[in-house]
């Protein structure tokens, strides 16, 4: 299928009926995703503290093993995408799953930093095949007419991963310590993931052509992940993925830091950090229920526009509380946009053959700047000890990110009216 073919396919196409099998598999992926995601990624911060509490380890070290961790599952995205693309998305998520228990489980035995290391590199694989890249890999494989209603329905509902895990985790914390703490999130990986990654995906493609020994599927994804590097909108959203998520992370985690540093009390701090979560959950409740009748570029405009405006708000806001409350607002809701947006845009702007692979190489550089980006902003707040030269950067890098986007959408509908005059 060329480019203008399997994209015109897609946009004349309607949403196939959803059944109630369909819908089931969906929220049952969905209920996946947050386990997964509030198990393993969210847990971590109520986690390292009182670990290092008990081993005396220091912060640097421990958060080197999560950015080991992020590395990991940045190189283990292509190949996991491309297992995937070959019809192995059942078998790939449920291993991922066990991956991912056992690693809780090393890590509650840790009584070293390598244990810890090791640990974090096992649940970089386990990352790579559980989290957001390999179930929208499997649900564009399997309903390549609906995978936008289904992925966003899937983000919404892991959006709140957390919301349940973090005031899950810390009373585990609390009543029973982190080593058993990480034993009861190993179980619900085996109870509730395992189970439903066995039993919810049936084939990562629908129709005969998907079996995994099919030589033309997977000639024809091969091709297609060869065909992505030599095209410039892959480049451009490569660019414009990794300066996002380099932003992202970067803000993420010197925040807090950054608010006191300006003397923000601390009521206004805490309301602030509570309104990005809500903020990102109502933004993929407002693309699930109007999305369909919006074109995913004109969303992916607005969310690529609304990060830097949210960073440029942060950068005026001072102390006012109202001005930090809207910027918490732009930047949850920039957040919570973008991953539907990277779940979706390939598929519009490229094709849908070797999407597993092709988001895998996608996800690369955005997981390395994700372990990079935090570790960079800290330096360049070390050099002149405070936060304004921090944000005037992650302003700039987020225009970057816009740019590409642009550049991406531009380039693609150039492609496409190309080709159709070339048919004609």
């Amino acid at each position: 299928m060329s480019t203008v073919s399997g994209r015109t396919a897609r946009t004349n196409s309607q949403d196939e009926p959803a059944d109630s099998q369909d819908r089931l598999t969906t929220w049952a992926l969905a209920l996946a995703q947050l386990v997964s995601w509030g198990s393993v990624y969210y847990s971590f911060s109520l986690l390292v503290v009182p670990m290092e509490q008990s081993m005396g380890w220091s912060r640097t070290a421990t958060n080197a093993a999560l950015s080991v961790g992020l590395l990991v599952s940045g190189f283990a995205a292509y190949p996991i995408g491309r297992w995937i693309d070959h019809g192995l998305g059942r078998r790939v998520m449920a291993i991922g799953s066990v991956i991912a228990a056992a690693m809780l489980l090393l890590w509650a035995d840790a009584h070293s930093l390598t244990t810890l290391f090791v640990a974090w590199i096992g649940l970089g694989i386990a990352m790579a095949a559980t989290f957001y890249d390999p179930v929208f890999a499997v649900v564009t494989h399997r309903y390549p007419r609906s995978f936008r209603t289904k992925i966003t329905l899937i983000t919404l509902v892991a959006g709140f991963a957390s919301t349940v895990f973090i005031p899950l985790t810390q009373f585990l914390v609390g009543s029973l310590g982190w080593r058993a703490s990480l034993v009861a999130l190993a179980a619900f990986n085996l109870a509730i993931c395992l189970p439903i990654h066995v039993t919810a995906i049936r084939s990562s493609r629908s129709g005969a052509a998907s079996l995994p020994d099919s030589t033309e599927v997977k000639q024809a994804n091969d091709a297609a992940t060869r065909r992505a590097l030599r095209t410039p909108t892959f480049w451009a959203l490569a660019v414009c993925f990794t300066a996002y998520y380099a932003t992202f992370a970067a803000l993420t985690f010197h925040l807090v830091p950054l608010m006191v540093e300006r003397g923000v009390s601390n009521a206004v701090l805490v309301t602030t950090m509570a309104l990005i979560g809500p903020a990102q959950v109502a933004a993929r409740a407002l693309w699930f229920t109007a999305g369909r009748s919006v074109h995913v570029t004109t969303v992916g405009i607005i969310v690529v526009t609304l990060f830097p405006l949210s960073a440029i708000i942060l950068i005026c806001a001072g102390k006012s509380a109202a001005l930090l409350w809207l910027f918490a607002l732009c930047y949850g809701a920039a957040n919570g946009m973008m991953t539907i947006l990277r779940g979706t845009i390939v598929q519009d702007l490229m094709w849908t053959e070797g999407y597993g692979a092709v988001s895998g190489m996608l996800s690369f550089p955005s997981n390395v700047a994700k372990g990079i980006a935090p570790i960079a902003a800290a330096s360049i707040w070390s050099f002149v000890r405070y936060y304004e030269p921090v944000e005037w950067t992650v302003f700039v890098v987020s225009i970057l990110s816009a740019i590409a986007f642009f550049v991406a959408v531009r380039v693609s509908r150039h492609a496409t009216s190309v080709s159709s005059n070339t048919s004609r």
